[in-house]
């Protein structure tokens, strides 16, 4: 569905060339929900904005649905744009207008008769959920009503590809997660391809199929998210993983623990999938002359199932120990000694 080759995006400012894309190469299925995370300045926005050619690649071809957006006429553009939808962070929409005249708004453009806008804007105030609200203004939604409005609107011409700018980052986690929930339902309904970028971890756990990695211009890790948050490889991505695999306490609660004196080894174990659910700790307890306290632990669900991230500390003779540790990773549960006597 859209293919990105040697794509690169360099600026000219005050201070020199900045490079904010630095040759990429990457590949997204159709139908798939594919994210692009990075913090602040990592060249995710140009990225997003070049495949429907709102920035201009420097160097590099984008092919979106088999059109190679780099030579396209300004016509060609302008149609290959109406089956690219976006959506922004801020939202966007004519303030001015009701919500059913801003979900109209490409369709006025595209000329299509007035009797078939009315149709299709009924049809995607029922889709995202806005029913009722057609006649009201903007300045009378909540922040997630807005955001429907602006996926109402993305969806008018029937694209074929969603692209999401930080769509959620203006929202409180409990809309954001409405939003996601959203459109992992117009993704169903519609075998639409999506493409967001974002900063939090939690969009990409939650929604994602697969997530590239971005930083300095380049995408430093990719693949699926749970294989990506089963064994980051990068020190980025491993922080990013941090974020909603371990509560925010946890280094801190560890670092407090390893000046204590005998605490044995802290063990810090991940489980994938039906792994998850395993009652792993009972039957080490069971199995071995260990003595086992949970410390931290969190599960998360993903697109293609559950990731656990759970620390414990486990005492006893060194040799039953290491008997138990061995016995875990035969269960095929990963495990890292953080600490170790």
């Amino acid at each position: 569905m859209i293919t990105l080759s040697k794509l690169a995006k360099t600026f000219n400012t005050r201070d020199g060339k900045v490079t904010a894309v630095d040759q990429i190469d990457l590949t997204i299925e159709k139908g798939e929900i594919f994210g692009v995370i990075g913090y602040s300045g990592a060249g995710k926005s140009t990225l997003i904005r070049m495949l429907n050619m709102l920035e201009v690649p420097t160097t590099g071809e984008v092919s979106v649905a088999g059109k190679n957006m780099n030579t396209l006429s300004q016509r060609k553009l302008r149609e290959a744009r109406q089956e690219i939808g976006m959506i922004f962070q801020h939202f966007n929409l004519l303030w001015s207008r009701t919500v059913a005249e801003n979900i109209s708004f490409p369709l006025e453009i595209k000329g299509v008769p007035s009797t078939e806008r009315k149709t299709r804007v009924e049809e995607l105030i029922k889709l995202v959920g806005l029913n009722g609200r057609g006649a009201s203004y903007p300045s009378q939604l909540s922040g997630g009503q807005k955001q429907r409005v602006g996926i109402a609107r993305a969806l008018a011409n029937n694209p074929q590809v969603l692209l999401c700018d930080e769509a959620t980052s203006a929202l409180d986690p409990k809309t954001t997660d409405s939003i996601l929930e959203l459109l992992i339902d117009i993704n169903k309904k519609l075998n639409l391809t999506i493409v967001l970028i974002t900063h939090e971890m939690h969009v990409i756990r939650k929604i994602c199929h697969r997530v590239a990695v971005m930083e300095n211009g380049r995408i430093v890790e990719q693949g699926p998210v749970l294989d990506v948050f089963r064994r980051p490889k990068e020190h980025m991505t491993k922080e990013f993983v941090k974020q909603v695999t371990e509560p925010e306490e946890t280094e801190e609660a560890l670092k407090h623990l390893f000046t204590e004196e005998g605490i044995g080894h802290v063990l810090q174990l991940t489980f994938v999938g039906g792994d998850a659910k395993r009652a792993l700790i009972t039957d080490l307890i069971r199995k071995f002359e260990v003595t086992i306290n949970i410390l931290q632990g969190k599960l998360s669900q993903t697109q293609d199932g559950s990731y656990g991230s759970l620390f414990i500390n486990v005492t006893g003779d060194e040799h039953h120990i290491i008997e138990a540790i061995d016995y875990i990773r035969k269960q095929e549960v990963e495990v890292e000694v953080i600490h170790g006597e």
